[in-house]
């Protein structure tokens, strides 16, 4: 089961995210998403658990409970939509 994981403090690393689920069950893979621009967190990640009764363990006990200040928001993360791409507008010189 995919898992979305929201409010993340942006010092989150992925090892981090890794050893926060792994209480839970085996995680697959655990990643904090990267902004491409700043190269920093954008605050959230995404954790893939093997099982999904461990995943729904997960989901229940950390959904609003606090990680270095922030609540976090845990649900199983929803299909990723098909939308078109919008160019991006030029950098200033």
């Amino acid at each position: 089961m995919n898992i979305y994981v929201g409010n993340l403090p942006y010092s989150t690393t992925q090892d981090e995210l890794h050893e926060l689920f792994s209480r839970f069950g085996e995680v697959e893979r655990a990643t904090v998403v990267i902004d491409r621009e700043t190269n920093r967190s954008k605050g959230f990640g995404f954790v893939e658990m093997a099982s999904s009764s461990d995943a729904s363990s997960a989901i229940e006990a950390l959904n609003n409970t606090d990680l270095n200040g922030r609540v976090l928001r845990v649900n199983e993360a929803k299909p990723r939509e098909n939308r078109p791409r919008t160019p991006r507008a030029p950098r200033p010189s």
